[in-house]
């Protein structure tokens, strides 16, 4: 069974709950190493400093924050010990906010909250009161001698949790979401690219989406290591730039026709306006 990373109890107003957290996602990745290309064995980053021009013991580093350029401010372990928040046994609900308010950019590494020994009513009742609410908690606590601050969700029956990016962490990129002044589009344009939108909408199915690099890369990997010749996939050409008019409509007329089905639950207002 998968190691729990933290342990401690979520507490809900006066309820308690102890429950257990699980990486909820983990890479699958085909490393590769640097070679000594010679010998073909691994090489380590040795610690050389470039001004004394040697290698340097672990004794001898420290850490340091460059401020400008070539410019840095010591800190010390012992500094750093002060302000390292100890590791404890607690998360702190503090509050509850709408699921459609939360951006999914502020969402960073998800867990799974199992619940521990004799927390199952418990845990079951804040999964189904969440559920009915469609809320989600936002909580606080230390794990790894680091504050979170997480998103408690109901999920499958369960309850997943994500950290949260802060405000400050989030990039602002000049210009993003301005649409460009004069900029005119075409009732017949949206109205195109609606009709394309509807002809691609299908249910989610996460297994349909394959890391092909990650594929590929496998199977060079293990074509070399049998001494076979490795097939490359042949890359996809790239469409001529043609009207934009002209594209929409050539890309419906490729698209098979879509098989009629229940006709879909207008969404309410606010919804709208959220999802725009």
């Amino acid at each position: 069974m998968a190691a729990a990373v933290w342990k401690g109890a979520l507490s809900f107003g006066l309820l308690s709950i102890p429950i257990r957290l699980y990486s909820a996602a983990r890479s699958e990745r085909t490393v590769l190493h640097q070679l000594h290309d010679k010998c073909h064995t691994r090489l380590r980053q040795p610690l050389f400093c470039p001004t004394c021009k040697r290698i340097v013991k672990r004794s001898e580093v420290v850490k340091g924050y460059e401020y400008e350029k070539g410019h840095y401010v010591i800190v010390t372990q012992e500094e750093l010990k002060k302000i390292t928040p100890e590791n404890g046994g607690g998360m702190e609900l503090l509050a509850f906010v709408k699921k459609d308010q939360i951006d999914p950019i502020y969402m960073d590494t998800s867990y799974l909250a199992m619940p521990d020994k004799g927390a199952d009513k418990a845990y079951q009742l804040l999964t189904k009161a969440l559920e009915d609410t469609d809320e989600v908690g936002i909580a606080r606590f230390t794990m790894h001698q680091r504050d979170y601050t997480v998103f408690v969700r109901a999920r499958e029956h369960g309850l997943t949790l994500h950290t949260m990016y802060f405000a400050n962490e989030i990039r602002q990129v000049a210009g993003y979401g301005e649409a460009p002044k004069n900029l005119q589009i075409k009732p017949q344009e949206i109205a195109l690219a609606q009709q394309l939108i509807a002809s691609l909408t299908e249910d989610f199915k996460p297994e349909k989406y394959k890391d092909t690099f990650q594929e590929q890369l496998r199977a060079l990997v293990e074509a070399k290591r049998k001494g076979k010749a490795f097939v490359e996939r042949t890359a996809p050409q790239q469409p001529k730039v043609i009207d934009m008019m002209e594209a929409l409509k050539q890309s419906l007329r490729n698209r098979p026709a879509a098989a009629p089905g229940p006709k879909r639950r207008r969404a309410a207002p606010h919804q709208r306006r959220a999802a725009s």
